[in-house]
């Protein structure tokens, strides 16, 4: 492949941190108080929700499948948790941060082996999950739990030195999934099953057993923002996660994953987690109302289905382009 190619396709796979640079120098020009030090750990805090949650959803993404449970998981898994686990009285942390990540795991199973050995549609199944559990919570927690146990809360409220915990936890769960969707075999099946799903399977991949580990670790990621959430507010509401997963989605698109699958690498979903907090804290400092802020996000999820398509074509034009190329030198690799 030609080199003006490599690059045409470097870009396209990264557009997110360009459209991230380019909004953080336009809002160093015009928005007060953007550029400061505390600002930008408010960004990173504000976003570690949704950062697992676009990680989430960028990886049952990349298997070809979408999963529209996450957000309903954030709030439903730690309300289960604090509730079973203060049934006998004072809250055991342990047990309730135990539980919160296996009720997030059972959900994401329940989820995957639905759509993966029943052949369940993923959009329709997982909005009933996600109807599902937010009537629960609704039910379950008609008021807020409060007062949370120092040691259940932490991960939202904790800080060493001035950075949140949760920044950090989040930092080295992405560095983690890059790590095992670049340099293993179990990260590669994903990509291989979201590419071309028979020929995995033809290939010897158990399609079925990628796709549930997708939705269970999406399900486990979504019980792990609900831990935030709940612990930047030192309670747990019914209200947590509302409306989350769409953002997620738009997100996840705007870090190269894709409606077809196959495409997608955590470090390009959280630039496009960062670039969400950084549009949603400019719009606060800006103090623009919050209906516009609304339509923003809806914006923004038009731009991520429209991107989505233009990348697909433009990557195919440009995989075309060089195979004519090559046809035409006489089968060469074209290299100049």
């Amino acid at each position: 492949m030609r080199k003006r190619a490599r690059i045409e396709l470097m870009v396209l796979d990264n557009v997110v941190w360009l459209l991230l640079v380019l909004f953080y120098l336009f809002n160093a020009a015009f928005t007060p108080n953007f550029t400061k030090m505390q600002n930008m750990v408010n960004i990173l805090y504000q976003t570690t929700s949704i950062s697992l949650l676009v990680l989430g959803q960028g990886i049952v993404m990349m298997v070809g499948e979408l999963d529209l449970s996450i957000d309903s998981t954030l709030a439903f898994a730690p309300g289960v948790a604090v509730i079973v686990a203060a049934a006998g009285g004072e809250m055991n942390p342990a047990l309730a941060i135990a539980l919160t990540l296996l009720v997030g795991a059972g959900v994401g199973l329940l989820n995957g082996v639905f759509v993966a050995k029943v052949k369940a549609n993923s959009f329709l199944f997982t909005l009933s999950t996600e109807i599902a559990m937010r009537g629960l919570v609704l039910f379950l927690i008609p008021f807020s739990i409060a007062g949370l146990h120092p040691a259940f809360s932490y991960l939202g409220r904790g800080k060493l030195g001035m950075v949140p915990v949760a920044v950090i936890a989040v930092l080295v769960i992405y560095a983690i999934f890059e790590f095992v969707f670049r340099k293993t075999v179990f990260g590669r099946k994903f990509l291989l099953t979201g590419g071309n799903r028979q020929a995995a399977f033809i290939s010897g991949i158990d399609t079925d057993k990628v796709m549930i580990w997708s939705f269970v670790i999406a399900g486990v990621l979504a019980a792990v923002a609900g831990l935030v959430t709940a612990g930047r507010q030192n309670a747990v509401s019914n209200v947590m996660g509302k409306d989350m997963v769409m953002m997620a989605f738009a997100a996840a698109i705007l870090g190269g994953c894709s409606f077809n699958g196959g495409l997608g690498k955590p470090i390009g979903m959280l630039g496009g987690a960062l670039l969400l907090g950084m549009i949603d804290n400019s719009l606060n400092l800006l103090g623009v109302n919050v209906n516009l802020v609304s339509a923003t996000k809806g914006a923004l999820i038009f731009i991520a289905i429209v991107l989505d398509r233009v990348k697909t074509q433009l990557t195919a034009q440009i995989l075309y382009r060089e195979n004519v190329f090559k046809l035409k030198a006489g089968g060469g690799d074209g290299e100049t």
